[in-house]
């Protein structure tokens, strides 16, 4: 997750890139929706609308981005540790202009409405802190399953989804553990789970994801980074003997990049890895949903 030591093996390693000014520039660029991860050449029209989802635990603020016409394979986004925010919503529109009705969420619903916070950059404030901190705390994997549950049967009410695909699911950070659990919880449904510098992967509880990959039906991709690599570098001969075990496609690879690369507004994005971790993400979806 996006912890002390993460950030501040972040921080050493920005500086010792000298990612001085030209890097400041790109972090800016990267907070702006729309200056970075843009849809590709040939993308399709796309349309988007907050929505509400009832959940046992109450009622989930969210987005839904679909192309402009037609039926779509669903997409379950989870966001990272600042939650969600106007460089998720921009991620999720450039996700449904490849072909798919995305639908990203406000994993804090049970505690505040999106955004609590504009940034990542924000979480690491004290004032970020103190918002998230107690909202952290009232997620339970329990409820994450829950969640997902009623997340995939809104998906399949509405009228842009095409109900004979499978659903894909993605997250990122603290949303990484949230798509093996998604499709945990609906595994009739999922068909493709991606994690990106995904936190807290892998345990010994039975309720652990990397335990809970035999009890699902889904493709996985795992994109890891170096940084949390570095720091449990296990966890992906785990995960790879886990899915092997589980007779589950998985695809594992630590990146040359730090926690948080594929977010848009994160300092430390990585354009060029977080455009092939995208791409292995759409060739997942296109073989599995």
């Amino acid at each position: 997750m996006c912890d002390e030591l993460t950030e501040a093996e972040n921080a050493a390693w920005l500086s010792r890139r000298q990612f001085g000014a030209a890097g400041a520039s790109v972090a800016m660029m990267a907070a702006v929706p729309g200056c970075m991860a843009q849809p590709a050449a040939g993308a399709m029209p796309t349309k988007g609308r907050a929505v509400t989802v009832t959940t046992p635990d109450g009622t989930v603020d969210a987005w839904f981005y679909t192309p402009g016409t037609g039926k779509h394979p669903a997409v379950i986004m989870w966001p990272d540790i600042a939650g969600l925010r106007a460089a998720y919503k921009t991620m999720a529109e450039r996700l449904a202009s490849a072909g798919y009705a995305v639908l990203v969420v406000n994993h804090y619903y049970r505690g505040a409405v999106a955004p609590v916070l504009d940034s990542l950059v924000a979480w690491r404030t004290p004032e970020g802190q103190a918002k998230l901190k107690p909202l952290i705390a009232g997620i339970t994997p329990e409820g994450t399953v829950r969640d997902a549950t009623a997340f995939a049967g809104w998906l399949d009410q509405q009228a842009e989804v095409d109900t004979a695909k499978k659903i894909g699911t993605c997250g990122y950070c603290m949303g990484g553990p949230y798509t093996v659990r998604t499709a945990f919880a609906v595994p009739a449904r999922v068909g493709a789970a991606a994690s990106f510098h995904g936190a807290g992967l892998v345990g010994d509880a039975a309720d652990s994801p990397v335990q809970l990959l035999a009890k699902t039906k889904a493709a996985f991709l795992f994109a890891i980074a170096q940084n949390d690599d570095a720091s449990a570098p296990g966890d992906k001969d785990a995960l790879k003997a886990a899915a092997k075990a589980a007779g589950r496609p998985a695809e594992v690879e630590v990146y040359p990049a730090q926690h948080g690369w594929c977010t848009i507004d994160a300092p430390i994005y990585d354009k060029v890895q977080a455009e092939k971790a995208w791409g292995r993400m759409l060739a997942l979806y296109a073989a599995n949903l």
